[in-house]
């Protein structure tokens, strides 16, 4: 018995030293990441010159940027909602100048609305309320899309329009001109490859993708328009049901083109655009990338809460609320599970992701 209670407090002695002997740098990963993931950026930064351990850890759960914000345009009213992801909040805002206007595009914070009934096209910025009216233009049918926040000498917008069998029209406008400028383009496809129904800014040239999945490419420097020769991503054929069209979604993210497939409750496929051999490359992995697809516009985010990486955001609501429906990569499927995804059902233009005030609040 002597023997035994001597080997137990020799034991105990044992793991009292060791214990002492133990220092910060022998967190557990798991408590380590719950400690750095609660602090400002600047201190984040500070920790991970602790160690390489700590620095490890401290990049992995780093947050930098914000999250888009879904904005909901009423049917009737003016009261316009916003969802943060992140925070999983809601906001409302009266915003009367936008009645009887729809959204065409979002960058930077701005909006670019167009309203049918006067073809009046303007871009707006909700959190300042600041106004820039461009000239009149009829915007029935096709995309729009621009460069840069209209404060920005380098903005132009940019839309496509199919005008017979082997002619586009392309009109441009910089906030400040008198008019729209239209050229008419040779092009190569037929008519249905030639509805142009995304559109995405990259590296100094409009990207556009058709129906049926090719890819089209503006120079607005040049003023030269291009089909590239890259067959269309290759899905199953349980893609192409009814509405399929409204289940694809294009985004940029660090001068690479993304492009997003999904139907119904299949997983969504994610294809990048590989510039050397000019075919779409299936991605396994965004690689901590995190994006936000809608019928309009499509945005990348990097650095953001570590349970929002790889994961692929839709601002799909019906049958849900107001919360959109998640899809992660790492994972495998989407949240909440059981969520319709008839992306057909949606109005495209109910709703589009919107850069956020840096405060991240409305108050």
């Amino acid at each position: 018995l002597a023997e035994t209670i001597n080997l137990d407090e020799k034991k105990a002695t044992e793991e009292e030293e060791s214990l002492k002997l133990q220092t910060w740098a022998d967190l557990p990963v798991e408590l380590l990441e719950l400690i750095l993931c609660h602090l400002t950026l600047e201190d984040n930064v500070r920790a991970s010159a602790v160690c390489r351990r700590w620095h490890k850890v401290a990049v992995a759960v780093r947050v930098v940027n914000q999250s888009p914000w879904l904005m909901y345009f009423p049917k009737y009213g003016s009261l316009y909602e916003f969802y943060d992801p992140a925070e999983r909040k809601t906001y409302s805002l009266e915003l009367p100048e936008l009645q009887g206007s729809r959204a065409c595009y979002t960058k930077d914070g701005w909006l670019l609305l167009y309203r049918p009934r006067n073809h009046g096209v303007f871009f707006f910025n909700p959190f300042n309320r600041h106004m820039i009216k461009l000239p009149r233009f009829e915007l029935t049918y096709q995309m729009v899309a621009f460069s840069d926040a209209p404060t920005s000498d380098l903005c132009v917008v940019f839309t496509i329009k199919h005008i017979s069998p082997t002619v586009v029209a392309i009109s441009t406008c910089r906030p400040g001109d008198s008019e729209w400028t239209t050229v008419n383009h040779q092009n190569r496809l037929p008519f249905v490859s030639s509805i142009w129904n995304k559109m995405v800014f990259c590296s100094g040239m409009f990207y556009c993708l058709s129906l049926t999945g090719w890819l089209g490419v503006y120079d607005p420097l040049l003023r030269a328009w291009s089909v590239l020769h890259v067959p269309p991503p290759r899905c199953p054929e349980n893609f192409f049901a009814k509405n399929w069209w409204k289940g694809k979604f294009m985004a940029e993210h660090d001068g690479d083109i993304l492009v997003i497939y999904t139907c119904n409750t299949e997983t969504p496929i994610i294809f990048k655009l590989d510039h050397s051999e000019m075919v779409w490359e299936e991605m396994q992995t965004l690689n901590g990338v995190t994006l936000f697809a809608s019928f309009l516009s499509s945005h990348s985010r990097t650095e953001l809460p570590g349970a929002m990486r790889n994961v692929v955001y839709f601002s799909k609501v019906r049958f849900f609320g107001k919360r959109c429906i998640s899809y992660s990569v790492d994972d495998r499927r989407y949240y909440p599970r059981k969520e319709c995804h008839d992306w057909g059902e949606q109005d495209p233009f109910e709703n589009i992701w919107i850069e956020p005030p840096r405060d991240a609040s409305l108050n």
